[in-house]
């Protein structure tokens, strides 16, 4: 009945061993905490915000479920009701029986819930009992406990002499009305569940004098346990290509080459990139126009495909483009065979119809056939003019072709769609199904045009509106009336009801108006199909009651003949309606018998209507065509990019870089390489290369290449290079050569080396070479986010334990934080070094990474401006490093902003591609450009850091920019992060 429950009511055999083996090594509590008399009366309440999903295992993947939720409170019964969204609950504690014997649980929630029962006081004893769903969209109604089979626990034996450890989970999404509940009854069908009050529970430990990072007294059981966020995110696959392994993740593990192996293999060149702004007037927040994008090679899987079903814009085309016509402009359908006599045309002059011999000799007659069963058809009427006009609807036997002809109104001008071969011609009285015949012209238009005709491919019979034959045909939906002494010029497109439909409406309705509302939507489609005016001509308050006269009554005439109509019948077909009614025609009609016509009007015909017919079996489908082939070329979408800082579509990766151009340009520098070593090197892989493009001067690579040291020992080799376009032109020397006389003196001419290879100069850029072991700080300002906190020193210990890299230093800015010692936190954990600085007052991030980056005595070493609610790959330090060249390169990578629900295992979400916050840069450059800007972001933060760029930029660094791989900002909200207040406070 419930999930892995077996007759016994507890845990089935299956259910644990499958539990057993996702869980080899769990650290379940097994002894309960010290309770006392004192706790009865209430139950903890555990609460983690700013986290979607409906599944009690969306609750699980939260990275800081069950150790550190955002609140931590009471509850006085097992009933709750935030009123709040995107939450989830854990309630645990005891619950104690009023008598010995067999009980029955049940649980109610929306959305889901789970119920979980020790069998006696220790929490690892926990199994599950009662649930509402699985999959997030289960829920029920409050106080609804037998809804789903799995709410109801099977009957579990209780004594009231002990206590025993209870857990609910719930978890709400941002819809419904949001409860949880659990009820309970002694095992007797006939009564019903009541919810467990404060009577009969208690509290598992008080903690409301424990700081939020104190976690050893909160109970791990098979429900929640530290590792959830692990093993649920492993139970669905996720489909970002990110995710794959990548050696670029763990190179940095591979020993670094000899540094005198790589001294002076390539000739020394000056580093002056055009690019470079210093001492360029940049306006405030400018300096974002001025950051280029890098290329990269191979493939780094940055794109962020898993997302571009909401997100098209690497495509570079229009959303309401792609909404409206999506990719067929990249294809090129195949040549079809078209036959001439399956096109849909539309004739209103008499010299494109066949005579009456040619239809003698075997050619179709232009007769219609038989009205068919009225269908769901969408039929123009109402032309302009004073008598009633009749169109010829000439439609494909197989409906293949769909043509359409739109009419404007006003200018009586017609425009014609995907067939140009028909225009309206003179109208006539009659209406035709026909085909074209061959070698006839057709005319052109004579007479203004009809608004907004639009042509099926289903022929439409001519029916009488005022027949009264028993054996008439079922007629549309559209009540026919219009104003006395009125002209209306505009179409009405009706739609045919069910058979009977009319009939009974009007039953009802005698005597007294309509009053039945109108179906949702209706109102709104009408001005688009009609055009401006129509929407008076649909209002039932502006209708009159029109009559006829006993003339029309008697009418029984074959319309789809062509003989004449009896007198005072006006002919009609199902699609028209009269053009013009004057008062004196209406007053003619008028009789005795004016309330009777008007009844069997009502009854044939009702209010204009979307009310869905049944199709019948005459209806034409859609033709598809299953055999259509077409032709493509093969489209590369990345040479459609530039290394321009697109700050519009945040799911593109990193450029890529040709394989021609890598190949090229690691040929040349191995060559080079064994010419200095004596051949000793022999490449295996090219783990990563990274190009800045300056078409003016030259370009910069990183080539990063996993190397084979006499064919024994792998190394790793991580050199700046830089290829020269001048070619070594003597007017270009002065900008060629490196500064300083000493290195002028000894470098080789560049003219010689590029006349000698007949290439471009490939050369060392002269003070552009990166540190393997330099110092990084991470300057951190927090204040009162205890979860956030001790998650990011966690992340550094880790840092430390994947790496064992000693050159690193946590600096933690802190603003008089409450919720946890921040400075005992640091010292318990495993970090090779740190700094806690305390600060009173509100929180200021300008001031508080001020204040972390003065502590930094070092000026040779890097700062790394951070935030903290940061996920950080393994290799963050290498990349800092490798990016961050004092007086010459400052580091901005571009973090990935998960979404609500989202964790590093199911990366959804974007770039933070206009973000510049996570910044790294020498503490030198730092000092040189003036530091953060303390003044004007006192009190506030956002703007700081692109205000920062400006001045980087200024003063002729550059900013290296690139998406980082599992570089992550997680989900959180405003609420109750540094200076808010609520604006409410919980009772007690």
């Amino acid at each position: 009945q419930g999930d892995g429950q077996d007759s016994d009511g507890w845990f089935s055999r299956g259910r644990r061993s499958e539990r057993a083996t996702r869980h080899p090594k769990l650290n379940l509590t097994k002894q309960a905490l010290p309770w006392n008399d004192q706790y009865k009366g209430k139950a903890n309440l555990h609460v983690f915000e700013d986290w979607c999903g409906g599944a009690v295992r969306h609750l699980r993947k939260n990275l800081h479920f069950p150790l550190f939720p955002h609140a931590r409170t009471t509850v006085r019964k097992l009933a709750v009701a935030p009123k709040w969204k995107n939450y989830g609950l854990r309630i645990f504690g005891y619950i104690h029986p009023f008598k010995d014997g067999d009980f029955q649980f049940s649980v109610a929630s929306d959305d889901n819930s789970e119920f979980w029962l020790s069998s006696d006081e220790s929490p690892s004893n926990s199994r599950l009992a009662a649930f509402v769903g699985k999959l997030g969209t289960e829920w029920t109604a409050p106080g609804e406990f037998t809804k789903f089979s799995s709410q109801v626990s099977k009957p579990l034996h209780l004594m009231s002499s002990r206590r025993y450890y209870f857990e609910l989970l719930h978890k709400q999404d941002d819809r419904g009305s949001d409860h949880v509940e659990v009820g309970w009854r002694v095992f007797l069908p006939s009564l019903k569940f009541e919810v467990i009050d404060s009577s009969y529970i208690s509290l598992y430990t008080d903690e409301s004098s424990l700081k939020m990072n104190h976690v050893e007294h909160i109970p791990q059981t098979l429900a929640s346990h530290s590792g959830s966020h692990l093993w649920e995110a492993q139970q669905d696959e996720h489909g970002a290509d990110m995710l794959k392994t990548d050696p670029r993740d763990t190179f940095f593990l591979t020993p670094a080459i000899e540094a005198s192996r790589v001294e002076n293999v390539l000739v020394p060149c000056a580093y002056s990139p055009t690019y470079v702004v210093k001492d360029f007037p940049i306006a405030r927040y400018q300096g974002l126009q001025f950051v280029y994008l890098s290329f990269v090679y191979p493939n780094d899987f940055t794109r962020l495909t898993h997302m571009e079903t909401e997100n098209k814009c690497f495509y570079r085309e229009s959303p309401l483009y792609l909404e409206k016509f999506g990719f067929y402009k990249y294809m090129k359908m195949d040549e079809e065979e078209e036959d001439p006599r399956r096109r849909a045309f539309l004739f209103l002059g008499p010299d494109s119809f066949l005579d009456e011999e040619e239809e003698e000799e075997g050619i179709d007659s232009p007769e219609p056939t038989e009205p068919a069963p009225a269908t769901k058809e969408r039929s123009p009427g109402l032309l302009p003019g004073g008598k009633s006009k009749e169109i010829l609807l000439a439609a494909a036997d197989d409906g293949d072709d769909l043509d359409y002809y739109g009419f404007d109104g006003q200018q009586g001008q017609a425009r014609a769609g995907t067939s140009p071969a028909a225009r309206p011609g003179t109208a006539r009285e009659k209406v035709y199904v026909t085909r074209l015949q061959p070698g006839k012209r057709k005319a052109p238009p004579q007479e203004p045009a009809f608004p907004s005709i639009f042509l099926y491919p289903k022929p439409l019979r001519k029916v009488p509106l005022r027949s009264r034959s028993p054996h008439r045909p079922p007629v549309p939906s559209s009540k026919l009336r219009s104003l006395a002494g009125r002209r209306l010029p505009w179409l009405l497109s009706t739609i045919p009801k069910e058979k009977g439909t009319a009939k009974r409406r009007s039953a009802g309705r005698r005597g007294r108006p309509d009053k039945r509302p109108e179906p949702r939507g209706e109102r709104r489609a009408l001005p688009g199909l009609l055009g401006p005016g129509a929407h008076g001509l649909f209002s039932r308050e502006a209708h009159e009651d029109t009559t006829t006269s006993p003339g029309r009554t008697a009418a029984t005439t074959d319309y789809n003949s062509s003989e004449a109509a009896p007198l005072g019948a006006t002919r009609v077909t199902s699609f028209l309606k009269m053009s013009e009614t004057t008062a004196s025609q209406q007053e003619g009609r008028e009789g005795p018998g004016k309330g009777q016509e008007e009844e069997e009007e009502e009854e044939e015909v009702s209010d204009y209507s979307y009310e869905t017919a049944e199709l019948q079996p005459s209806w034409l489908e859609d033709s598809i065509n299953w055999q259509r082939t077409f032709s493509v070329g093969a489209v590369d979408f990345e040479l459609l990019r530039s290394d321009w800082n697109d700050l519009r579509c945040n799911v593109s990766g990193n450029l890529q870089l040709s394989e021609s151009e890598v190949v090229d340009v690691v040929a040349q520098y191995l060559e080079r390489l064994n010419e200095k070593n004596g051949g000793i090197y022999t490449l295996l892989r090219i783990i990563n290369v990274e190009k800045r493009r300056d078409t003016a001067r030259g370009n910069r690579y990183l080539l990063e290449l996993e190397l084979a040291e006499r064919g024994q020992r792998t190394v790793r080799l991580s050199e700046y290079v830089y290829v020269l376009l001048h070619q070594g032109k003597q007017d270009d020397s002065g900008e060629a050569k490196p500064e300083g006389p000493a290195l002028a003196a000894t470098e080789p001419q560049p003219s010689a080396w590029s006349v000698l290879y007949g290439k471009p100069v490939l050369c060392q850029p002269v003070h552009l070479s990166w540190k393997q072991d330099v110092m990084v700080h991470f300057v951190v300002p927090v204040k009162n986010q205890a979860r956030w906190v001790q998650q990011f020193i966690a992340d550094m210990a880790g840092l430390y334990g994947a790496t064992k890299d000693a050159n690193f230093n946590v600096i933690l800015v802190d603003f008089d934080s409450d919720d946890m010692d921040v400075e005992k936190a640091l010292q318990e954990a495993r970090l090779p070094r740190y700094q806690y600085l305390r600060r009173t007052g509100n929180f200021e991030r300008s001031s508080g990474l001020q204040a972390g980056v003065d502590a930094v005595e070092d000026g040779h070493s890097i700062v790394f401006l951070c935030d903290l609610h940061i996920h950080f790959p393994a290799n963050i330090l290498d990349s800092i490093r490798k990016h961050c060249v004092e007086g010459k390169l400052a580091y901005a990578p571009i973090v990935m902003r998960l979404g609500c629900g989202s964790s590093p295992r199911e990366p959804n979400g974007y770039w933070e591609v206009n973000g510049f916050g996570l910044f790294g840069i020498y503490k030198s450059d730092f000092d040189r450009v003036g530091g953060m800007n303390t003044e004007e972001f006192r009190d506030r933060w956002g703007g700081e850091d692109w205000e920062l760029l400006d001045r980087v930029l200024q003063s002729g660094l550059e900013v290296e920019r690139l998406r980082l791989r599992n570089f992550y900002h997680y989900y959180h909200s405003k609420r109750g992060m540094w200076n808010a207040r609520s604006k409410k406070g919980p009772r007690d």
